[in-house]
């Protein structure tokens, strides 16, 4: 399953039914876990760890040196969980010391062509980053959420999860939970309804997040004032802690 004409380095550690095409090259610090599936000219190296049954695509490049100016050479780290799906020309690179030195990356996500991860980045499950979509460093982004085509997002900040944002949005602050974004820059423009749906949320959870919703974006309340009528709906509706969470721990502020 290892194609005679790519290049493995003797230090790697490869399961036994893994899959390299030609002209391939993994370094020497790489783990990668059982059926994963590497194609043709791809790069994979540093110290990077790919889990089981993960699909890349050719011309991918997995875990290089971030591109960081304060990045020296120190020794750094990419966690890719399972079952990810890296199309063509996808970049992950791997975190800085001055974070958490790690790029960390969950299970059952699909990185569509020429999607980009940076380092230091923590991306969740089922997650998609559709064609062109680039998260700069030191972002994090829950579950369940989706990054339309060329969406760009500043470093620093954090998407929450079963986000939607549309294609070409450009995020510059913090997106709560469940909400829909799209714009340069991005603004809210109600909640992924039918996403929440579609993940087995029932009608009046889906009523309450949008009454949540209306009281961060349509009452015109303070943070604190928002956050107040929040902690009381949530009382009854365990699914408002998410967005209390994302008011409460922003420190870019959150889009309006």
């Amino acid at each position: 399953m290892i194609d005679p004409r790519a290049i493995i380095d003797p230090g790697a550690k490869l399961a036994d039914n893994v899959s390299v095409g030609p002209w391939s090259y993994v370094g020497p610090d790489v783990e990668i876990g059982e059926g994963t599936t590497i194609a043709s000219h791809v790069v994979v190296k540093g110290a990077t760890k790919i889990g089981a049954n993960n699909q890349i695509f050719q011309f991918s490049s997995i875990g290089e040196d971030c591109q960081d100016k304060k990045y020296a050479g120190e020794k750094t780290y990419l966690e890719v969980g399972e079952s990810n799906v890296f199309r063509e020309g996808c970049t992950i690179h791997r975190g800085t010391v001055q974070d958490q030195a790690l790029t960390k990356i969950g299970n059952h996500n699909l990185f569509m062509a020429y999607a980009h991860v940076a380092h230091d980045c923590v991306v969740g499950d089922h997650v998609i980053l559709a064609n062109n979509a680039a998260i700069a460093g030191h972002v994090h982004v829950g579950n369940n959420t989706i990054l339309g085509g060329f969406t760009a997002v500043h470093q620093f900040c954090h998407i929450g999860s079963h986000v939607m944002c549309g294609a070409g949005t450009v995020v510059l602050k913090d997106i709560p939970d469940y909400v829909m974004a799209t714009g340069n820059p991005a603004k809210p423009h109600g909640i992924n309804a039918e996403g929440l749906k579609r993940r087995g949320y029932s009608s009046e959870v889906v009523r309450k997040i949008k009454q949540a919703y209306k009281v961060i974006y349509r009452q015109k309340l303070t943070s604190e004032q928002a956050l107040e009528h929040l902690r009381e709906m949530a009382v009854n509706t365990a699914e408002i802690l998410p967005l209390i969470h994302s008011l409460q721990a922003s420190s870019r502020g959150v889009i309006r």
